[in-house]
């Protein structure tokens, strides 16, 4: 009986590994794919911030455009009847946006992507009924309106974009808790993060509750979660005024995410 459970076990381990190196291979295979130029045109148009990339990171984001696409899944809904290519490498490239120069896994969490046309109707947890342009589940789906990707995506001044707002959301709950902390390398590196966005968070509620203009979102005071996802669209499409009003924030955002939009084009 034990040899037979050790034989299992063993059968196990060496299947796990087998399918583990074949996906291993096909990643550094994706990894070293590029787009084509009339892709790159076509991304470039919808996703403004592609084309400023320096092209050490353009050509890091193509291979990653090209393992997400081929691990994450695509639903058409509301009426779309299909995802084109096109689409899904503008929101592969919005979501990889976050990824580059880090060590990542990928979105290991994150199985589908559903893409709505434009702003559709859905119910909380209370039953409540409202308008939306996107959500991401912790569960493993991301919901996005096409319209706003567009908009957002074109737009790189405006500090809006729903693919970044929603793809940060997914990295803040890798770790099954949406509050505004994703994973971070180390006891101090958390404890500088909930010191910095703690002490901000706190300013930037009290600049909303004098009715003050802010320079990220006022949606981002929603919730700790909420302050960290606009705060990362106003990082990268924003990151001059992040970085004069909210400098440590800045600067947290610039150790996490291993890059500076300010060097950029």
């Amino acid at each position: 009986m034990f040899i037979i459970i050790g034989s299992l076990v063993a059968i196990g381990v060496i299947g796990f590994g087998f399918f583990g190196g074949v996906k291993r291979r096909r990643r550094a295979e994706w990894l070293g794919m590029r787009l084509t130029e009339d892709e790159r045109s076509e991304l470039a148009r919808d996703f403004v911030i592609f084309a400023k990339l320096p092209e050490p990171l353009r050509d890091e984001l193509e291979g990653l455009i090209h393992v997400f696409i081929n691990e994450k899944s695509f639903e058409p809904c509301g009426g779309i009847e299909a995802v084109t290519e096109h689409m899904k490498r503008v929101i592969a490239a919005q979501a990889c946006l976050l990824l580059l120069n880090r060590k990542h896994d990928f979105y290991r969490k994150l199985r589908s992507i559903l893409l709505y046309p434009s702003a559709y109707k859905a119910k909380d947890e209370h039953g409540k009924e409202s308008v939306r342009l996107g959500e991401s589940w912790g569960s493993g789906s991301v919901i996005l309106a096409w319209k706003s990707v567009v908009s957002g995506g074109r737009n790189d001044e405006d500090g809006h974009d729903v693919s970044l707002h929603e793809f940060s959301h997914q990295l803040d709950q890798v770790d099954g808790a949406a509050d505004g902390v994703p994973e971070l390398e180390g006891r101090l590196a958390y404890r500088e993060w909930a010191g910095v966005f703690s002490k901000a968070y706190g300013r930037f509620q009290r600049k909303l509750d004098k009715g003050k203009r802010t320079v990220i979102d006022p949606y981002g005071g929603t919730n700790p979660a909420e302050f960290f996802a606009v705060g990362t669209e106003t990082f990268y499409e924003k990151p001059a005024k992040l970085k004069k009003h909210y400098p440590e924030v800045y600067a947290q955002m610039c150790s996490y995410y291993k890059v500076d939009p300010l060097e950029w084009g």
